[in-house]
């Protein structure tokens, strides 16, 4: 009810699949609380490795299991930003379409650890919609897209959520 009255999406609101994933669909044809569900992925300790080494970040949780007495961590754990960046990866619909960029991420938790051998899963749902208006004649038609990332555990449990931003093209616009 409160999705419905708002516009905005609210957790535990109904989600929709559709057959067609919401990057393929201009900024018309989407609607709150319109889902994609994707695949998963087992996480690693290569990819915990892999992405310290690429990041920098070696915090000892990550890297140093023998370093966890006293800790809330039972083994080594994923970085939360390895989980927000596998997100994007499973999320993302790769080909060239109606969504322009992502420009940012608000409100993001990592909310329960990821250790290797842990499967994570998405649930992309559009969150919000905002219209934009052409500052000039030769802006692209577009407006803005918050889209939910609950990125859960093999459990159902959420490990990480957050808001991207997203520029997305009208449809109908004159290139």
């Amino acid at each position: 009810m409160v999705t419905a009255v708002t516009n905005v999406f609210q957790i535990g609101a109904r989600q929709t699949e559709k057959p067609v994933h919401v990057f393929r669909k201009h900024f018309e044809e989407l609607e709150v609380g319109e889902t994609v569900v994707t695949a998963k992925h087992t996480v690693t300790e290569s990819d915990i490795s892999n992405f310290a080494n690429v990041s920098g970040d070696n915090f000892y949780a990550h890297m140093d299991e023998t370093s966890l007495e006293g800790t809330i961590f039972e083994q080594r754990v994923a970085h939360g930003y390895f989980v927000l960046s596998k997100a994007a990866g499973l999320f993302v619909d790769p080909k060239k379409g109606p969504v322009l960029l992502n420009y940012g991420v608000d409100e993001c938790r990592f909310t329960k650890p990821v250790y290797p051998g842990m499967t994570i899963g998405v649930r992309l749902t559009v969150k919000e919609k905002i219209d934009q208006e052409k500052r000039e004649p030769e802006d692209i038609a577009k407006g803005i897209v918050r889209f939910l990332v609950d990125v859960y555990d093999e459990t159902g449990e959420t490990v990480a959520i957050a808001t991207i931003l997203t520029m997305v093209k009208k449809l109908n616009q004159e290139d």
